[in-house]
């Protein structure tokens, strides 16, 4: 075991996926932390599933990766903002509405540009690979998580006093709409930059789920948020060495530990009471 964690460390990709999965982790801690108080689970599987169609986007238009990606979730971003502002539908509705609709259309478009001999690897998208993170991928990751911790600064206070009484948080000033676009906007933010690691329909699960485990044991919403980002990159550590180890997909196997921690933490929870 001692000699297959050396070997972990020795293979360049393997800890360049690990410091990816990490840094994605610490950020997606506060972020599911936020996502869990507000109920906002659905929003991350709209983005998570919309990212499909800004991959296919970006094929499709010759452009970078992440600027496709990055334009798509910040546009949902701001169309979610405004529609949940004017729409006489609940958020939810309107969430499972996007999803659906963006999720059909990456699919459509992906297998348009397969047709058309466009090279398009749709279950690594779908279930991530961590693995296969760049040294350009690590700066974008280290940039984004530069961005979101001062913007979570700057809207951590006023998304709690959101959370807590929207009537008290317009009393002292507070824009529902200005905090509520802000957050969206630092979510879209890491969700284009971690499609690439934990794929589509494994992403909001590393945002929901550590933050999970954490609500049952913080006592403050800053201790949860913490816990949340430590459970979450000792699921990515564990996932990492245990799917190489294991041969096993890295994506689902991040998941499952970080699932495996909720369980346990739920229990202790359980006895505790």
């Amino acid at each position: 075991m001692l000699q297959q964690g050396i070997a972990f460390l020795n293979q360049h990709f393997l800890l360049l996926g690990l410091l990816a999965g990490v840094g994605i982790a610490c950020v997606a801690g506060p972020l599911g932390s936020m996502m869990v108080w507000r109920r906002l689970s659905n929003f991350g599987d709209t983005l998570a599933h919309a990212a499909l169609l800004g991959i296919a986007l970006s094929l499709w238009f010759q452009l970078p990766l992440y600027m496709g990606l990055f334009g798509l979730t910040i546009l949902l971003a701001v169309l979610l903002t405004l529609l949940s502002k004017r729409a006489t539908l609940g958020s939810d509705t309107i969430l499972v509405i996007l999803t659906q609709t963006t999720l059909a259309l990456g699919l459509i478009l992906s297998a348009y540009l397969q047709n058309h001999g466009v090279r398009l690897d749709l279950l690594s998208y779908l279930y991530g690979d961590i693995l296969a993170v760049t040294t350009v991928d690590l700066l974008a990751i280290v940039l984004i998580d530069v961005i979101v911790f001062w913007g979570l600064w700057f809207w951590w206070e006023p998304s709690l006093l959101l959370t807590v009484n929207e009537d008290l948080a317009n009393v002292d000033g507070i824009s529902l709409t200005k905090t509520k676009l802000g957050i969206f906007v630092l979510m879209a933010l890491v969700f284009t930059v971690a499609v690439k690691l934990i794929g589509v329909l494994l992403l909001t699960a590393l945002f929901i789920i550590p933050a999970a485990a954490a609500r049952q044991i913080a006592r403050t919403p800053e201790t949860m948020a913490v816990l949340a980002s430590v459970f979450g990159m000792v699921s990515v550590g564990l996932g990492v060495f245990i799917s190489d180890y294991g041969d096993l997909p890295t994506g689902p196997t991040i998941v499952m530990i970080a699932a495996g921690l909720f369980l346990l933490l739920h229990l202790v929870s359980y006895y505790k009471t």
